[in-house]
């Protein structure tokens, strides 16, 4: 477990993974002409998003994707395409027209067909930022479950142990391949899953195999360090 960047609390962690964010976007639009980046759900992803959504970036060649999206009616509030775009589009709408979301509305088999086609269609993923569950889940890839072992760039989910059962979510393979992945993972809830990592437990989240890890003291008290 390497890479990891420690800080006080969630909004030091926010503030943290917006100006490397920021700068590896750059990084990839002066190199490739484009930026394709992949987006959490969640409470302090969120405020990432805010945050982000105030930097001078070149927006009209950035491409967003969701990680994943629970299986609700377009408009829902917790669908994370809602979240992602209420937080990163809100000031204007100077990138919604390259935000991409995942049509969970179909049910899961055809938006994860669907979205697999759209990503396919990318050559692959740039920057992926995750969040993490308190049972090591990321995206909607949970310990145990079936999508774990789907090759395809996007997965149905079934039986999630969280509300709603079905979801789709970008798969294994296209979060590994992708040029550059951190991780963000605040709060004391979040402790028991890194310290099963540490010790090598199999965990989705760990299958990615990040390149960093955002953290707070919290999830991280006695585990990193102790």
């Amino acid at each position: 477990m390497n890479g990891f960047k420690i800080y006080a609390d969630p909004e030091s962690v926010a503030q943290a993974v917006v100006d490397y964010l920021s700068e590896q976007i750059k990084t990839c639009v002066d190199k490739k002409g484009q930026c394709h980046v992949v987006l959490p759900g969640g409470s302090t992803p969120a405020r990432c998003l805010e945050l982000l959504a105030e930097k001078p970036l070149p927006w009209d060649k950035i491409h967003w994707y969701p990680g994943d999206e629970r299986c609700y009616p377009i408009g829902h509030a917790e669908r994370n395409d809602t979240m992602i775009s209420s937080k990163l589009f809100s000031q204007t709408n100077k990138a919604s027209v390259n935000f991409h979301p995942i049509a969970a509305e179909l049910g899961a088999e055809p938006g994860a067909k669907k979205y697999a086609a759209l990503l396919d269609a990318t050559g692959g993923m740039d920057i992926v930022v995750l969040g993490m569950g308190e049972d090591g889940h990321t995206a909607s890839l949970f310990p145990g479950n079936a999508a774990l072992e789907n090759m395809s760039s996007a997965v149905p989910v079934y039986g999630a142990p969280k509300a709603p059962p079905e979801r789709v979510s970008i798969g294994l393979n296209t979060l590994k391949g992708a040029d550059h992945c951190i991780v963000i993972a605040t709060g004391e809830n979040k402790r028991e899953a890194l310290q099963k990592l540490k010790q090598g437990e199999i965990l989705p989240v760990g299958m990615v195999e990040p390149d960093v890890w955002f953290v707070d003291e919290f999830a991280v008290h006695g585990v990193v360090t102790g």
